[in-house]
């Protein structure tokens, strides 16, 4: 078995070092396309063999999931920069350029909900109008909210309070003029952890709201 393991392990590290490779050669137009098409879901199914994470490979390389017709690499040069200066930085919102292709907004609970509740904090509100800014200008975007929570408190509690947060989100876009057909949201309680549960500090990062903003094909 563990010979098994280190091989798959060695073959991804290979993999993902000849996609890398590959994309350096490219021009920057097309690495976000070799990315759109599928090269950043092989990159993290091979970061997660690497991290023997399987769970996480889906997360770096497939953060919303399937999509019908499949991400398409996109410049979100300018979208990152106005959604930074709405004042996401200031409030400890990352905007990152994944490698799948999306743009995440990592929205933390603490800026944007008060303990077990999903009405928006106003703070926020600036941040997410840049977002929807950002949509209405490029209808060719779409958006998926996928709401978390920390293990405190059981699934039953969890579950339906991070759908409610991540829906809340796409109800604040959709009433700034996004379009419903253009949105989603999905909540998924405690699953996905990227902090450690059992501290404080951990709990916090855990509960939080990815929103994705993605092209399609």
């Amino acid at each position: 078995m563990a010979a098994a393991t280190y091989y798959v392990t060695r073959m991804a590290a290979v993999g993902s070092l000849a996609l890398l490779t590959a994309c350096a050669n490219m021009s920057p137009q097309g690495q976000h396309t070799a990315v759109g098409a599928g090269a950043g879901a092989a990159l993290g199914a091979g970061l997660g063999a690497l991290i023997g994470d399987s769970s996480q490979a889906a997360l770096i390389g497939a953060g919303i999931g399937s999509v019908v017709g499949g991400v398409v690499g996109y410049n979100w040069k300018g979208i990152k920069q106005d959604v930074e200066k709405s004042g996401a930085s200031d409030l400890g919102v990352a905007v990152i350029e994944m490698p799948d292709g999306t743009l995440k907004v990592n929205i933390p609970s603490n800026v944007s909900f008060d303990t077990n509740k999903s009405v928006l904090k106003p703070a926020l509100l600036p941040v997410l109008d840049s977002v929807a800014r950002a949509l209405n200008q490029h209808p060719e975007l779409r958006a998926k909210a996928i709401g978390y929570t920390d293990t405190t408190g059981s699934d039953a509690i969890n579950m339906p309070l991070s759908q409610r947060r991540a829906g809340a989100v796409t109800q604040y876009l959709a009433g700034q003029g996004v379009a419903p057909g253009r949105l989603t949201a999905e909540g998924r309680g405690s699953a996905s952890p990227v902090g450690d549960n059992n501290t404080p500090e951990g709990r916090a990062l855990n509960r939080r709201v990815e929103l994705f903003l993605y092209a399609v094909k």
